[in-house]
């Protein structure tokens, strides 16, 4: 499975993802992959899943299918995005 984090720097959510993000890995051991949405690739990962709202939390099979889909604020307990990233080592 792989687990995106969509959202963009320097904006009134950003330091609550970062936070997030470091304590998540602190926590579970997983380093969960980030998009900047603004960014090529970022630009085509959202138009593909239709990602319009930041930060998303994207948990998706190999072959590249949303398994789960969290928009928004709050960000999801880590319990619930660290479930699919199991298989992922």
């Amino acid at each position: 499975m792989r687990v995106v984090v969509v959202y963009k720097d320097f904006t009134d959510y950003a330091r609550e993802v970062t936070d997030y993000l470091h304590d998540f890995n602190k926590l579970t051991g997983h380093e969960l992959e980030t998009l900047d949405p603004d960014s090529i690739e970022g630009e085509i990962f959202c138009r593909a899943h239709d990602i319009v709202e930041y930060p998303t939390i994207v948990a998706l099979t190999a072959d590249g299918q949303v398994q789960q889909l969290w928009k928004g604020r709050p960000l999801p307990a880590f319990n619930e995005v660290s479930y699919y990233m199991s298989g992922q080592e």
